[in-house]
């Protein structure tokens, strides 16, 4: 099942993408359930067809909680290994933008990369101090991710937080997908026609159980919220004007242009 945050006509709905994923856009539908998609499902009857609506991010998450380094390949391209444990940094909820939202290059920033990552989206009740087989119930489904960072001030701040919390930093989309296996998928970043990153799940350092646990002995993960999984190598630098596609199998593709903060 894909679900979606959509703006129509008369507002904006979450709803079931209905359709073939490979028919595009004028081949599929989406159908508006009353209010949020938690819970049982209850369709209004409203249908659009998906060309004659605006995808939103699919969820707003109060936070945003990221994993560093979950993949051997870029730990190695960043200079180190794998960690331990697993490496958890945030991105406020306000650096979350959806599909064909445009990422805001900083002026303050001179290099602002794409790190492709598979998202996961927490569901009721909620996830707080579970094992991995509760980390598995606590799970809504998954969607795209781009981890946007601003590479060159997250080396000099020495932390996170300033380079990858700005602004539309976070494009999330377009839809949620339930009922998902994430155990071994592709995960593909292009730049334009270039293919930047491809990985696959199966290589993480940490699955997804083991990481929404061990978060979860943290702090307190809400429904809504969003965990980020980490991304494979081959980042690199967006460019004003450069159109931006992160591509997870089975799930679907996220597409953001890069444009300078005015």
């Amino acid at each position: 099942m894909r679900i979606a945050r959509f703006v129509h006509e008369t507002g904006m709905s979450f709803g079931v993408v209905e359709g073939e994923p490979g028919a595009g856009a004028a081949g599929q539908t989406v159908a508006a359930v009353e209010g949020h998609p938690f819970g049982q499902l209850r369709f209004t009857g409203q249908r659009w067809a998906l060309a004659d609506v605006r995808l939103l991010s699919p969820i707003l998450p109060s936070k945003v909680v990221c994993v560093g380094r979950n993949y051997a390949e870029h730990a190695a391209e960043m200079g180190g290994t794998p960690p331990a444990e697993p490496l958890l940094f945030l991105k406020p909820s306000t650096s979350v933008i959806g599909p064909a939202d445009v990422i805001r290059i900083p002026p303050q920033a001179k290099q602002v990369d794409h790190e492709a990552e598979l998202a996961v989206v927490i569901g009721p009740p909620g996830a707080r101090r579970v094992d991995q087989a509760g980390a598995a119930r606590s799970i809504f489904g998954y969607t795209c991710a781009n981890d946007v960072t601003a590479r060159d001030l997250q080396q000099v701040d020495g932390q996170w937080t300033r380079a990858k919390g700005f602004d539309s930093f976070c494009p999330l989309g377009p839809w949620i997908v339930a009922g998902f296996d994430p155990s071994d998928v592709e995960v593909r970043c292009s730049v334009g026609e270039e293919t930047r990153q491809l990985g696959r799940t199966k290589d993480m350092v940490f699955n997804v159980p083991t990481l929404i646990s061990y978060i979860s002995h943290v702090m307190t993960l809400l429904p809504g919220d969003v965990v980020l999984t980490g991304t494979p190598g081959g980042i690199g630098p967006l460019a004003e004007g450069e159109t931006v596609t992160v591509a997870i199998e089975g799930i679907g593709s996220l597409v953001n242009r890069a444009a300078a903060l005015v």
